[in-house]
């Protein structure tokens, strides 16, 4: 039902991995596209492809007519989102509306259906995010997150929420990794007991708990990202 792609992804793991090791260096410009896809030996798409994930993150910096550059090893300190890449079609606070009502949804009529494995997946996931976190592996954190949401849209059992959830899987994704570079350590932590509670409802199979829980989860990131989505108004 959900698609991936790993080479990019691969890619900007191991761009990552040079910038927390101090390979690139904090306000270092990066090698030329071509350097690095001939050093990586993947296409240019995937590489511009990668090198937007970490900007996404606040990992890297793109300035227009001299290249990209290290931002940091700390999302905190760059206080700014990067350009929401699908403003031609969607503004992110649609975005954030419909993740609102769809995961609200697909959360409540996955409580109950869930069966152990995912249950536990779900939490190993939650513990993950929390670890990658204070690793600073800012990827892992992110992936993490996707693949806990990607469970519960699979558990819901209906096939047409889940096939709506994965036509606007790209765009969802986007909004998870959106706020990573103003997400304090405070906010993380709220958003992993958050989780928490998700999964505490879902394995009672408690539907209006894992509604309330998930809506809550995205309205405060949401928020961090500097939106607010709630019930339409009466």
């Amino acid at each position: 039902m959900f698609t991936r792609t790993p080479v990019p992804q691969s890619v900007a793991r191991k761009l990552q991995t040079m910038i927390l090791d101090g390979e690139l260096k904090a306000g270092e410009k990066i090698p030329s596209q071509r350097e690095l896809s001939e050093r990586f030996g993947i296409s240019r798409a995937s590489l511009r492809e990668a090198l937007l994930t970490l900007e996404t993150v606040g990992l890297v910096k793109t300035e227009a007519g001299r290249g990209t550059f290290v931002a940091g090893t700390s999302p905190s300190s760059s206080k700014t989102m990067a350009e929401w890449r699908y403003s031609r079609d969607y503004s992110l606070r649609e975005v954030f509306e419909t993740r609102y009502m769809l995961e609200s949804e697909i959360a409540a009529r996955a409580a109950g259906r869930i069966g152990r494995e995912d249950l536990d997946l779900l939490a190993r996931l939650t513990d993950d995010m929390e670890r990658s976190w204070a690793g600073r592996d800012y990827l892992a954190n992110v992936e993490a997150d996707l693949h806990f949401h990607e469970i519960i849209a699979r558990g819901c059992a209906n096939r047409m929420l889940g096939e709506l959830y994965g036509r606007v899987r790209e765009q969802l994704t986007e909004t998870q990794r959106q706020p990573i570079p103003i997400t304090d350590p405070v906010r993380m932590q709220a958003s992993v007991g958050e989780h928490r509670r998700l999964v505490a409802a879902l394995e009672r199979g408690d539907a209006e708990a894992a509604r309330k829980a998930m809506a809550d989860h995205v309205a405060n990131t949401a928020a961090c990202a500097g939106y607010s989505v709630g019930p339409a108004p009466a």
